[in-house]
């Protein structure tokens, strides 16, 4: 064997410095992402989505022309909650309102009666005689009879008029 010399030396300590640190990576890489990572990364066709373990938060990463940027996105559970929190504040105020008492003034014991402008009228018997009294129909069911007994008349015209045609063109 032949001495070392400073060049055999230097070249041991570079590659030994090499081999700690290249075990140092392989240490780092095999620590599970529970103990060490704070972000769990899950490609998506736009660039990474990321996810805070810590705090529960996601973000989008895409790469852009000036490197990567990440924004976070939208949390409905707060937008829930804050909408929840509100409907609550605002059913406590309203139950507050109705054991405060009827604010309502003019208020009517009795309901209104309801009138129903479709309804027929009864007939109504004369005094006396066993003559029943029919209401005659209305100026709007006279005109839908109409209506509909022009429909029915135009059908049956463009029926006859289409029997009339497919018999003279096949004679």
């Amino acid at each position: 064997m032949r001495p070392a010399t400073s060049s055999t030396t230097s070249w041991l300590a570079a590659a030994a410095a090499v081999m700690v640190v290249s075990g140092g990576l392989v240490a780092a890489q095999s620590a599970p992402d529970g103990e060490n990572g704070r972000y769990s990364m899950t490609p998506i066709p736009e660039g990474v989505l990321r996810l805070d373990t810590r705090t529960g938060t996601v973000s989008t990463c895409t790469k852009n022309g000036a490197g990567w940027a990440c924004y976070a996105v939208p949390d409905e559970r707060t937008a829930l909650d804050a909408e929840i929190g509100r409907l609550q504040a605002e059913v406590e105020r309203l139950k507050g309102q109705l054991a405060a008492g009827p604010t309502v003034s003019g208020k009517v014991d009795e309901a209104l009666p309801k009138s129903d402008q479709l309804k027929k009228a009864e007939p109504k018997a004369v005094e006396g005689e066993r003559k029943i009294e029919i209401p005659l129909p209305s100026d709007q069911d006279v005109d839908r009879v109409m209506s509909f007994l022009e429909k029915a008349w135009r059908r049956l015209i463009d029926m006859a008029n289409r029997v009339q045609k497919d018999v003279s063109g096949k004679i």
